[in-house]
């Protein structure tokens, strides 16, 4: 291949796939989309010539748009940029998930949500356009340290207060270099179909709590529920309480097939996890002293966020 197109080059993994790419003797061209260009009607000249396209954004009609010009231009392979999350947390997931296990994102994820749909549609893509091939890269919780991704900072703050379990769930994170790495294989050795990507095994809950060094208060489901949509409704810029799930049951993935085709993560989970995310000042307190503040800041919240709550049934009564 020569022409190669990047979708979402602006971020922070868009901008080492450039770079990536910009070194391998492979790739002659490299055509830079960003979000005007996904959605101008002049898409399928912008990348007239493509050999292949790497998409990386998470919005399912720019995922449209793309699919539909790489078929006009006659783009033969693409590389899918999906997510661990799309097979959802669930208590009878097994671990680690497989390739082969069904997508069954938890609804109230978007994020999620959106993957699965995208996923279908380069499924029915690749259907229409006999010959071609198409890579669906999953990854786990993508990290670096220029980039704290919202889904590493949704999983650390929806921990704080989590719903009751007999265990904490594993975690896998995986450094943008290594997921770079992964995509520049995805296109070079022509990979067809999903891939897990993340390192191997994974953080145990228990040495995850050490790690991230931040207070965490064990609630009953319903309330940990609760709490998190009322959080949400109050402050929209915290994490999505659809997240809730995903620090409740296990959703780690083996990366076997990934192996297989030549990938291998020069970051482990740990090393992954201690890039992407600053210690915090947690780290230094005893567990005791950690619990006992999570519980008092517990209370605060609660209030608070009764607070706020009933603010904004006396301002819908004025205005009723």
């Amino acid at each position: 291949m020569s022409t190669v197109v990047l979708s979402g080059s602006a971020g922070s993994l868009g901008r080492r796939v450039a770079a990536a790419l910009g070194q391998v003797v492979w790739v002659d061209r490299i055509v830079a989309l960003h979000e005007h260009d996904l959605r101008s009607p002049d898409l399928k000249a912008r990348i007239e010539g493509a050999d292949a396209v790497v998409h990386l954004s998470e919005d399912i009609d720019e995922t449209r748009a793309v699919l539909d010009a790489a078929g006009a231009v006659g783009a033969g392979h693409v590389v899918l940029m999906s997510t661990a999350t799309a097979y959802g947390a669930w208590a009878n997931n097994p671990v680690p998930l497989t390739e082969d296990a069904p997508l069954r994102p938890n609804p109230e994820l978007g994020f999620a949500v959106r993957a699965a749909e995208r996923e279908r549609l380069a499924a029915d893509w690749k259907h229409e356009h006999p010959g071609v091939t198409v890579a669906v890269l999953r990854p786990a919780v993508p990290v670096a340290e220029d980039s704290f991704g919202w889904l590493a900072r949704g999983l650390r703050e929806v921990s704080a207060i989590r719903a009751a379990g007999p265990d904490d769930p594993p975690a896998q994170y995986v450094h943008l270099d290594d997921l770079t790495a992964a995509i520049v294989l995805a296109l070079q050795r022509r990979l067809d179909g999903p891939y897990n990507v993340s390192p191997d095994g994974w953080i145990a809950g228990d040495q995850l709590r050490a790690l991230a060094g931040v207070p965490g208060v064990r609630v009953p489901e319903p309330v940990a529920r609760r709490f998190a949509w009322l959080r949400w409704r109050l402050d929209r810029d915290s994490a999505p309480p659809g997240l809730l799930p995903y620090t409740t049951h296990s959703w780690v993935v083996a990366n076997d097939r990934i192996k297989g085709a030549g990938w291998s993560p020069a970051f482990s989970n740990e090393e992954a996890y201690v890039a992407g995310h600053r210690p915090t000042p947690w780290a230094t307190v005893s567990p005791q002293r950690r619990q006992e503040i999570a519980l008092a800041g517990l209370g605060a919240a609660v209030l608070g966020a009764l607070a706020g709550a009933i603010a904004l049934i006396r301002r819908s009564s004025r205005r009723g």
